[in-house]
C-alpha cells in the first residue's frame, strides 16, 4: 500500500509493513521530551502508574525553558522538581540555565534529533522537528509519563494534505511568511490531525532554519505533524551535529493527499497575522496604520542566527522608536554567544533594544515582556490568542524578524522595505563580513 512520510515512519517504529489513515497503532519512541510547565505534571503521574525508572535515561529530555530563569515561587517549584527527577533518574539529557534554550533549538543544535525519528513532547510545539525528516507531535502530560515509562505509546494514523513549494523565496520573505501565507489560507482546523508534508522543487531553496520555523507552526493549522523530506541541506545539517546513523523516508510517488496545496515562494511577500488567530493574516505592506508598543524577536519560532541576522540587518544604524519596548531572545546560549561575536548583541543594544537570557518567557505571557491593558505587540512567535502575552484586552501581531524589526524603528507596522532595501539573500542569510574567523563554524554545528 502507498503512504507518505509520516506513515512511513509510523509504520516503521510500529513495526508493521504498512498502515493506513485512522488506523491505531502502538509505535516505539526515540525520544521524550517535557518542560517545566508540563514535565512536572508528568512526573506526578510516571509516579501514580507506579514505574520506577524511565524507559532509557539517554532518551528522555527535560528543558526548563517557559519560566526560566524562575520569575518567581511557583517557577521555581516546578523547576525544582524535574531537577530532582533528572538527578534521581539520572537523565543524560536535562539542561539547566546557563546551558539551556528554547528546547525546540535546543534539540536540534545538539543533534538530539535526527531524520526518520518519532517523537513526542509535552509541548504542542514538538512537531518542530518536522524540519529534519523526523516524525513529531506535542503530547499532553499522561502520555509523556506513559512514554517515559515505556518507550511506547498509541497513535492514530493522521491523513495527510501534499504542500507542493515551486520557486525560491526573495526580499524580505521568509520562512515566517510562508507558513503564515498557508494558514492564511486553509485556517487554523484546516489540517486537523493531518501531516502537513512539504514536498516539491522550492524545498531544496528553503535553509534548515526556514524549514524549523515552518514545521514550528504546523499545529497553528490544527496538523498533527508537519515535516520536510530530507535532502542534501538535512544531510549536512546532521552531520554537523550528530555522529548518530539515521534512516530517511521518503513519500511513495503514488501516495494518498487529502488535500494538495500549491505556493510559489517567489510570490511570497511579508506577512502579518492579525489578532487573534494566525489565519488572520495580510501583506505588511496593507496593514494600516497600526501603532506599537512592544517588539518581541526571538522564541522556538524565531529565535535562530539567521532570524537574529535579519532584524539586526534592519535596527543597525538606527534607533528603536520612542516609547516602543523592543526585546530580543537569542534561542539558545549558543545563538546567544554567536550574536555576541558576529557583533549583532552591540548592532541591539546600540539600537535601544533588550537582549535576553534563552526563555520562552514572553510568548505566553511568562514574563520578560508581559503586556498590559491596551497594548499591542508586534511578535516572531506563534500564538496570538486572546491574552496569549498578558492582559486579554492586548493585541499580537505574529510577523517574521524582518517585520517585527521593522515595526521596532518606525513605531507601526511596516513592510521592512520602507525601512531599507533587502540586500542579497545569501549576504542577509549567511555570517556578514566583519565576522572573526574563529566563529566561522554556522549555529547547530558541531559541538
Amino acid at each position: 500500500m502507498p503512504m507518505t512520510m509520516t506513515q512511513k515512519i509510523l509504520a516503521a517504529h510500529a513495526g508493521l509493513e504498512s498502515v493506513e489513515p485512522g488506523q491505531l497503532l502502538e509505535a516505539g519512541l526515540d525520544l521524550v521530551l517535557g518542560n517545566d510547565i508540563t514535565a512536572p505534571p508528568a512526573i506526578r503521574e510516571f509516579r501514580k502508574m507506579g514505574a520506577r525508572t524511565v524507559f532509557d535515561r539517554d532518551r528522555v529530555v527535560l528543558v526548563p525553558d517557559h519560566f526560566a530563569p524562575n520569575k518567581d515561587i511557583k517557577a521555581a517549584q516546578q523547576c525544582k522538581c524535574m531537577r530532582d527527577f533528572a538527578r534521581e533518574q539520572e537523565v543524560t539529557h536535562y539542561f539547566e540555565v546557563g546551558e539551556m534554550g528554547i528546547e525546540h533549538a535546543l534539540l536540534p543544535e545538539r543533534g538530539l534529533v535526527l531524520p526518520g525519528d518519532l517523537v513526542i513532547g509535552a509541548d504542542s510545539h514538538t512537531c518542530t522537528y518536522g524540519a529534519v525528516g523526523a516524525f513529531s507531535t506535542g503530547v499532553g502530560s499522561t502520555d509523556m509519563a506513559a512514554g517515559m515509562a515505556l518507550g511506547r505509546l498509541w497513535f492514530k494514523v493522521p491523513e495527510a494534505i501534499r504542500v507542493e513549494l515551486s520557486g525560491s523565496l526573495s526580499g524580505w520573505a521568509g520562512g515566517k511568511d510562508l507558513i503564515l501565507t498557508l494558514i492564511g489560507r486553509i485556517g487554523v482546523d484546516g489540517a486537523l490531525y493531518r501531516s502537513l508534508e512539504f514536498q516539491g522543487p522550492g524545498v531544496e531553496s528553503l535553509t534548515m532554519e526556514e524549514r524549523l520555523t515552518v514545521a514550528n507552526m504546523a499545529i497553528e493549522a490544527g496538523a498533527k505533524n508537519g515535516i520536510f523530506p530530507v535532502d542534501e541541506a538535512t544531510r549536512t545539517w546532521a552531520a554537523s551535529v550528530s555522529d548518530r546513523r539515521y534512516r530517511e523516508y521518503r513519500a511513495d510517488p503514488d501516495a494518498v493527499y487529502a488535500r494538495e496545496v500549491r505556493i510559489d515562494l517567489s510570490r511570497l511577500a511579508p506577512m502579518v497575522a492579525f489578532p487573534h488567530l494566525p489565519s488572520n493574516v495580510r501583506p505588511a505592506s496593507e496593514a494600516g496604520d497600526v501603532a506599537v508598543d512592544q517588539v518581541v524577536i526571538g522564541s522556538c519560532t524565531n529565535g535562530r542566527i539567521e532570524d537574529l541576522r535579519i532584524a539586526a540587518a534592519l535596527l543597525r544604524g538606527r534607533r528603536v522608536a520612542r516609547g516602543v519596548r523592543c526585546i530580543v531572545l537569542p534561542a539558545t546560549q549558543k545563538i546567544y554567544l554567536q550574536a555576541v561575536r558576529e557583533g549583532l548583541a552591540e548592532d541591539f543594544v546600540e539600537a535601544g533594544a533588550v537582549l535576553s537570557t534563552p526563555t520562552c518567557g514572553p510568548c505566553l505571557g511568562g514574563h520578560m515582556g508581559i503586556l498590559a491593558e491596551g497594548e499591542r505587540a508586534v511578535a516572531t512567535t506563534n500564538r496570538n490568542f486572546v491574552g496569549r502575552m498578558g492582559h486579554p484586552e492586548s493585541e499580537i501581531y505574529l510577523a517574521g524578524p524582518a517585520v517585527a524589526a521593522a515595526a521596532a524603528v518606525t513605531g507601526r507596522i511596516r513592510d521592512p522595505s520602507e525601512v531599507m532595501d533587502p540586500p542579497a539573500r545569501d549576504r542577509l542569510l549567511g555570517p556578514p563580513e566583519r565576522r572573526e574567523s574563529r566563529t566561522a563554524a554556522p549555529a547547530g554545528g558541531a559541538r
